[in-house]
């Protein structure tokens, strides 16, 4: 099955980018950034924080049988509805350090919206262990299961 959500990497540069068209209005798709309720359900993760502004956190965290299998924070440097947030990004327990992503929201029609995700790591070899993990699988489920849920809101 065709993946949905794309991924461009270029050979030895140390950015990603990252694009999906979604059959939503752009005001749920970036609700669904915006709200701890909705990120925690497409996300499948626990969001223990989340300041929605400039200069506002982040931390998210994921168990399973009582361990932590996930755990990520940063910081919000710019935060504009329906446009815009840039971030920095932190998996913990993780060699690939911090990374800073731009997350770019685009009205296509009045029901469709583009996210468009610039991720800049530290190193090529930082944005090459990412590559390694599962990550195109994960990004693509995460967001279907946007696309799902919010499906049911619109």
């Amino acid at each position: 099955m065709e993946q949905k959500t794309k991924i461009i990497a270029e050979e030895g540069k140390q950015e990603l980018t990252i694009t999906r068209e979604f059959d939503l209005p752009l005001k749920l798709l970036f609700k669904a950034h915006q709200e701890p309720e909705l990120l925690e359900q497409w996300m499948g993760t626990k969001v223990l924080k989340l300041e929605s502004k400039k200069h506002g956190s982040y931390a998210f965290e994921t168990t399973h049988n009582g361990n932590v299998v996930f755990r990520a924070n940063g910081t919000i440097h710019e935060f504009i509805p329906e446009q815009k947030i840039i971030r920095t990004f932190e998996m913990e327990n993780t060699k690939i350090g911090v990374q800073l992503e731009f997350l770019e929201f685009e009205k296509i029609t009045d029901s469709t919206s583009r996210l468009t995700m610039q991720v800049i790591y530290r190193s090529v070899e930082h944005r090459a262990i990412q590559l390694k993990m599962p990550f195109e699988y994960g990004i693509n489920m995460a967001h279907n299961k946007l696309q799902e849920i919010l499906s049911s809101l619109k």
